[in-house]
């Protein structure tokens, strides 16, 4: 019977030979290629030629990416190295700053607790996988749950491709379902949108904090907050009734407000603007002073508006009779809605939106970036009658 090969990455006997400076030490070593190759080195006396030769192993393994990971290597340490990637893609710009901010914070306070000493090849199993998630969805609900999973299952991903286990034991949990479906957020009508409008220009807060224009620009184009407030004024061409929306704003811990590229290149577009849009930004661009460059909604000092503080100030500035369910999201509904009744295509209402594509044939047989008009005269219906 032929003598077993060696474990990849492992070495045989040590064998020591003189020689006229000094000791050899030489070895077999299995490589991850699963070839056994001769390794050897030298020293002035037996213990430092074996010791070096020893030291030139450690360094071989280590050449392998992931060999520091085991079966028996602790969750938080997976994680302090999962962690640090997700850093390095937040610095490159494929991740946003705040999913970094958000995973740091559910990983320190919900997944470490429960999983930080586990061994992920030992002890991490499904049926702990699950019973973490099902217990901190009934302490901490669905929101923190889901990115708690999103975080754990991503640990013992890089664990998995980093060859410490066969598979990650968090995408074999039950699917994280809501319980009971909200109610679904209605449009704003003709009638309230008018009104809407009036109740803003008449609250010196709303005025204050732009929350008119703002309805205006969102309703106009059907933007998130966040992008609407990131628009800066060299993106805006008034004259053809343009604006180019690929930025969004949000708060980096430790640097403030950012603006920030969309996290897609579908989220980058171009809208053209209905008429009663670009009245609104021509007079706003007047008022400023023909900016040539700052954001068309800035704060007090020119700066970056937050989009938390200003959906806080649409809550306190909207009022509790009748109003009291609008948020920024319902002057997106509202504008896909019209769209969606001006028998616009899908194709059209996601590129409007950016939106991910809606088929791959769509996506590669049709342009992207530049919005169709019809948008526009579509929406030069959401503040009057048809």
């Amino acid at each position: 019977m032929p003598r077993p090969p060696l474990p990849i990455g492992t070495y045989g006997k040590v064998r020591l030979y003189e020689t006229a400076s000094g000791w050899r030490a030489t070895t077999k070593f299995r490589d991850f290629d699963g070839v056994t190759r001769t390794v050897e080195r030298s020293g002035r006396t037996k213990a430092a030629a074996e010791r070096n030769l020893k030291q030139a192993i450690t360094e071989r393994s280590k050449a392998r990416v992931g060999t520091s990971i085991k079966p028996g290597t602790r969750f938080r340490e997976v994680a302090e190295l999962w962690i640090e990637e997700v850093r390095k893609k937040v610095d490159a710009g494929t991740r946003s700053p705040s999913t970094l901010e958000q995973y740091e914070s559910n990983l320190k306070l919900h997944v470490l607790p429960a999983l930080g000493e586990l061994r992920v090849g030992q002890e991490v199993s499904v049926p702990t996988a699950e019973a973490f998630l099902q217990t901190l969805r009934t302490n901490k609900g669905l929101a923190v749950t889901k990115t708690a999973r999103s975080v754990a299952s991503g640990v013992m991903n890089y664990a998995v491709t980093h060859g410490a286990l066969e598979f990650n034991p968090f995408r074999q949990t039950s699917r994280l379902e809501k319980r009971r479906r909200r109610e679904r957020t209605r449009a704003l009508t003709l009638d309230e949108r008018v009104q809407w409008l009036d109740q803003l220009e008449s609250d010196p807060k709303a005025v204050r904090w732009d929350l008119p224009d703002l309805s205006r620009f969102m309703l106009a184009t059907g933007v998130r907050i966040g992008e609407a407030l990131a628009v800066d004024w060299s993106e805006v061409d008034l004259e053809d009734g343009l604006v180019a929306v690929d930025h969004t704003v949000v708060r980096v811990k430790g640097r403030g407000l950012i603006r920030k590229s969309t996290k897609t290149e579908y989220g980058e577009r171009t809208l053209p603007l209905c008429s009663w849009a670009v009245e609104m930004l021509r007079r706003r661009h007047e008022e400023a002073g023909r900016p040539a460059t700052g954001p068309i909604f800035p704060d007090t000092l020119g700066g970056l508006r937050d989009p938390s503080n200003t959906r806080r100030v649409l809550r306190e500035t909207r009022g509790s009779d009748g109003f009291a369910w609008v948020t920024s999201h319902v002057f997106r509904k509202r504008a896909a809605t019209i769209l969606d009744e001006a028998g616009l295509t899908a194709r059209v209402l996601a590129d409007q939106l950016g939106h991910s594509r809606p088929s791959m044939t769509q996506d590669v047989y049709m342009g992207r970036k530049a919005v169709s008009r019809r948008t526009a005269a579509a929406l030069e219906t959401a503040l009057t009658s048809p």
